[in-house]
């Protein structure tokens, strides 16, 4: 019974926030990064943030594991400039996460959210391949 309430995909829902507001209060979220791998190579991946690209098949089970296998924990989505991780976020909430944040302007930035992850000065991590 208590499972009800979180079969309607209509209540789905998100927040969306700039990467600065993001930065200054993260709220104790996992970031991931849902770009693809030659995109972290090419700027660095937000300090801290995982590697879930969203064109993974088993994108929602890999973020799952992210967070430990709990759908309640806070987790934010974060790519080049928010398209990819509204639709992230729409899958995440879709599929039962119960609070997930959309880093809307990305890392380069999107009219009306924000100037971006880069243009913000904040923390990047150079992106290495696993060998």
């Amino acid at each position: 019974p208590a499972l009800a309430q979180q079969t309607s995909a209509a209540s789905a829902s998100y927040k969306t926030v700039s990467s600065e507001t993001f930065s200054k209060a993260p709220g104790g979220a996992t970031l991931l990064d849902v770009r693809e791998p030659a995109e972290w190579a090419q700027t660095g991946m937000p300090a801290n943030a995982k590697g879930v690209p969203i064109s993974s098949a088993d994108f929602v089970a890999k973020v799952l594991a992210e967070n430990g296998g709990d759908k309640s924990k806070p987790v934010a989505v974060i790519c080049r400039s928010g398209t990819r991780s509204a639709k992230a976020a729409e899958q995440l909430a879709a599929a039962g996460f119960t609070n997930v944040t959309n880093v809307g302007d990305g890392m380069i930035g999107r009219d009306g959210v924000g100037k971006g992850w880069l243009a913000a000065s904040l923390p990047v991590t150079p992106y290495k391949a696993a060998q």
